[in-house]
């Protein structure tokens, strides 16, 4: 069985480029505890290394991810708190990043596939590319420090709109609302994301971190306390007669879609 996620160290850029890319085609790169697993261990791999400057999150042709897998999802739901175990390393290590990161977006982008760029320095993306949450949809509520860093970097009529109204943004509206740093052509993704990736690396390290945590206003610390604060609230939702409701729904429509 391959690996659901690949970590790579491309030899062109002389390891100092960590490639972390979604390897689950066939179920539209829906995360998994183990995958959150691999992601977090090579964050924090990355960070404790000084070959590597930079992180690059790319996915598939056609998807990014279609965020949490619902079956592994509810699995571990019910056993504890979402900011605990995998999911929380993961998130706090995005929140934690001591290098910049990069991103590549092709098609689906669902839930934490969106509010994981809020966290990226430079993202990418194709104008074939759908960035959507479901959290309100399912009655939950947003997580990943998006309520506090989507309003931060899109305005907050924008952010609700995303956040809590459920609508899509194409890879252009992202672009226009913030979020998306350039739309390329889906032939020219990778390319171009690694290529931002290889000049990133290429800049003094101390000087980039620096800048980086200046350029984000200190804000680590607050960002740090707001997803766990979401997380709290994530798992007491997880619990609601609404949340039940819209999951039994939810997988009602699944059911009958299959």
């Amino acid at each position: 069985m391959s690996e659901l996620v690949l970590v790579e160290r491309p030899q062109q850029y002389d390891g100092a480029v960590q490639v972390i890319r979604f390897n689950r085609p066939d179920k539209k790169n829906a995360i998994t505890q183990d995958m959150y697993r691999i992601m977090a261990d090579a964050l924090e791999a990355g960070d404790d290394d000084v070959a590597v400057r930079v992180h690059v999150f790319l996915g598939a042709p056609g998807c990014f991810t279609a965020g949490n897998d619902l079956a592994d999802f509810l699995g571990y739901a019910v056993n504890g708190r979402i900011g605990e175990g995998e999911v929380g390393r993961f998130l706090m290590g995005l929140a934690n990043a001591k290098k910049p990161i990069v991103a590549g977006v092709d098609g689906l982008a669902i839930g934490v596939g969106v509010t994981m760029q809020f966290h990226c320095d430079m993202t990418f993306a194709t104008a074939r590319s759908e960035f959507r949450t479901p959290f309100v949809d399912l009655a939950l509520v947003p997580e990943a420090g998006s309520s506090l860093l989507g309003p931060r970097v899109m305005g907050y009529q924008r952010a609700f709109a995303m956040l809590a109204a459920g609508v899509g943004f194409s890879g252009e509206d992202a672009r226009d609302a913030g979020l998306v740093y350039k739309v390329v052509g889906e032939d020219e993704l990778e390319i171009s994301t690694l290529a931002a990736a290889e000049t990133i690396a290429s800049k003094p390290p101390e000087a980039m971190q620096i800048a980086r945590e200046l350029m984000r206003g200190g804000t680590r610390e607050e960002v740090v306390g707001r997803i766990r604060e979401e997380s709290n609230r994530f798992s007491e939702r997880l619990g609601s007669a609404e949340a039940r409701a819209a999951f039994e729904a939810f997988l009602a429509r699944s059911r009958k879609a299959g």
